[in-house]
């Protein structure tokens, strides 16, 4: 096995799913579940790990010193890839390795624009998934070109056939195309996974939430109104899935603790990258460390995008309005 550099422009390009890791439990337990979704997909496995020359070591006059740090750190970086490539228990998967000098978060932001997911524990030892989840936790989620899941390693101590968990994906959503599109691609997973769908919506209650709301304002007709338009939503996304099973809910409380909630009985939680402050602007604001490291399952944020199906829904709420 040989361990490549990342890509560059004009270069050799990423394909599959790229998985970080770190050489600590949770970037193995992230590279077991990547490798596994790899598997389901028939995609490749791209495993990638990074690292930076302390500063001093790069700012010594004693150039000899900084030279003899980086051969050892990357020395270190190479021996995790291969300790990564060991790991992989699955057959027929196709993997390839990457080690690159630079910040963490920088390379997996490059490597986003290639690939079709990335995948990344929720803390390491301070080298690799430390660092994307730590000072820059928002920046791989928020801003990734393609999907992101964090994966958690409580998912490493998660028997197979755990009674708790149910043959479910569940999306969080808050009415923006944001979430809509990241319905469609939670819908794509579940049908081809064989999966059900659950799609739930937090909702506040107005009274604590808004302080300047106007006390006319009816907490039941908000939730009647919400829960009306996940009708529409629910028969907008079967006709595309006509045989997938879906459910909606609406949920009162915080959206931080019901998407915590849901993610214990749940196979993937998805949720869009921004939204309007519901699930997905909570998760990117300042709760996200919350949601992330507190998840009891895989969390897939998926970012902003185009897709057709999209001008579609505006039909489905057309006709359910009688117009």
């Amino acid at each position: 096995m040989s361990e490549k550099s990342v890509p560059q422009e004009d270069t050799e390009v990423i394909e599959g799913i790229v998985v970080g890791v770190d050489g600590s439990d949770q970037g193995l337990c992230a590279l077991k579940w990547a490798a596994q979704e790899a598997k389901r997909r028939g995609s490749i496995l791209n495993i990638v790990t990074a690292y930076t020359i302390p500063v001093f070591a790069a700012s010594s006059m004693d150039a000899g010193y900084a030279t003899l740090d980086d051969q050892l750190i990357r020395n270190g970086a190479e021996e995790v890839v291969r300790q990564a490539r060991a790991a992989i228990t699955e057959e027929g998967l196709t993997v390839r390795t990457y080690i690159e000098s630079g910040d963490p978060s920088g390379v997996l932001l490059d490597l986003s624009r290639q690939a079709e997911l990335i995948v990344v524990g929720t803390r390491g030892r301070g080298g690799f998934v430390g660092r994307l989840l730590g000072s820059v936790s928002s920046a791989l989620p928020a801003h990734a070109k393609c999907p992101t899941v964090v994966v958690p390693l409580c998912v490493a101590k998660r028997p197979e056939d755990d009674p708790e968990i149910q043959d479910r994906i569940v999306v969080g959503v808050d009415g923006s195309d944001r979430a809509r599109l990241a319905v469609l691609v939670a819908a794509e997973m579940a049908a081809s996974r064989g999966l059900s769908m659950r799609i739930v919506c937090a909702l506040a209650p107005v009274s604590g939430a808004l302080a300047w709301m106007p006390a006319t304002v009816d907490q039941e007709a908000v939730t009647a109104d919400v829960r009306h338009q996940m009708g529409i939503g629910k028969a907008w996304l079967q006709s595309y899935f006509p045989e997938l099973k879906i459910e909606t809910d609406v949920i009162e409380g915080s959206p931080v603790e019901i998407l915590i909630r849901e993610s214990q009985t749940a196979r993937l939680l998805v949720t869009g990258s921004r939204g309007r402050g519901g699930f997905a602007g909570m998760l990117l604001g300042s709760t996200s460390q919350g949601v992330l490291h507190h998840s009891k399952g895989p969390v897939m944020v998926v970012p902003d995008g185009k897709d057709p199906r999209l001008e579609t829904r505006q039909q489905f709420e057309d006709r359910a309005n009688g117009l």
